[in-house]
């Protein structure tokens, strides 16, 4: 006797069908992926010219026409940073809670994600020349980055030897205190990977404190640009959308370093709160 198929059985070979209102979505994913692979080789290859362009244009400028033309040779080169992100349909923003100013030195304060962190900073608050609190390791090997880490003042910091770190954010504090200009500081240490909020250290921003008693500090959240490694290095994402929120200031006056840092990390988490909760 033939017996009929179990419904089970049958269930073994069959896919559950995909809901229409899935599929579009399933497609753009794909289309995104497809598109990351064949775009990513183009932005890098863009991305290293640029490198290796700049190098040639901020030695000329420093030598033939001093800070002033090299300050506007980065300016230049962080915004077709930025600018080339168009190739893998990233678009970026930056919002400003209110007007900084421009007659005290400032104290930047971010969350880190990604090393495209760096040429948003330096464009969108080029304003202000900011300099940057970094891994000594990046003052060599890396055109254009490393030459402009060596000649704009920033502090370049040896993790393995704490005396000379602070000593060299001190430098970099009194510097921004005499010029009326920025420091830029990572108090988390490291990337975050998963665009989540680390703890933030004190010492570096009590150094700079302490080095710029008339700083003002002002945390800047940094959104999304982890997202742009999420496959890892290869290939970049498609179609992210980033952005910096400079948030607002902060008067340091009769408070401890300490006090400043969690005021800081406070306004910065509410930031990454409220565009979770926009997603």
């Amino acid at each position: 006797m033939n017996r009929a198929p179990r419904a089970d059985a049958h269930r073994q070979y069959t896919r559950a069908p995909v809901s229409d209102r899935a599929m579009p979505a399933v497609r753009r994913a794909t289309l995104k992926k497809t598109l990351a692979y064949l775009m990513t080789p183009l932005f890098l290859l863009v991305w290293g010219l640029l490198l290796g362009v700049f190098q040639l244009v901020q030695v000329i400028a420093l030598r033939g026409f001093g800070a002033a033309a090299h300050r506007r040779s980065v300016d230049l080169m962080n915004l077709l940073m930025i600018r080339a992100l168009w190739i893998i349909g990233v678009r970026s923003s930056a919002r400003f809670s209110e007007a900084l100013p421009t007659d005290r030195a400032i104290i930047f304060v971010a969350n880190h994600q990604n090393k495209f962190d760096i040429p948003g900073i330096g464009w969108h608050l080029r304003r202000f020349a900011p300099k940057f609190v970094s891994k000594i390791e990046l003052g060599r090997g890396i055109p254009s980055i490393s030459y402009n880490l060596r000649h704009s003042g920033a502090a370049l910091i040896d993790r393995s030897d704490a005396r000379q770190a602070l000593t060299e954010i001190g430098r970099l504090g009194s510097l921004i205190e005499s010029t009326h200009t920025s420091a830029v500081i990572f108090p988390e240490g490291t990337r975050s990977t998963t665009g989540e909020l680390q703890s933030f250290a004190t010492a570096g921003v009590k150094i700079l404190m302490k080095r710029a008693p008339n700083a003002v500090i002002v945390p800047v959240y940094i959104h999304n640009t982890w997202a742009l490694n999420r496959y890892g290095g290869f290939p970049m994402t498609f179609g992210e959308r980033i952005s910096w929120t400079v948030l607002p200031m902060i008067e340091p006056q009769g408070k401890a370093p300490e006090q400043v840092v969690a005021l800081a990390q406070a306004s910065i988490q509410r930031a990454w709160q409220a565009q979770r909760l926009a997603a």
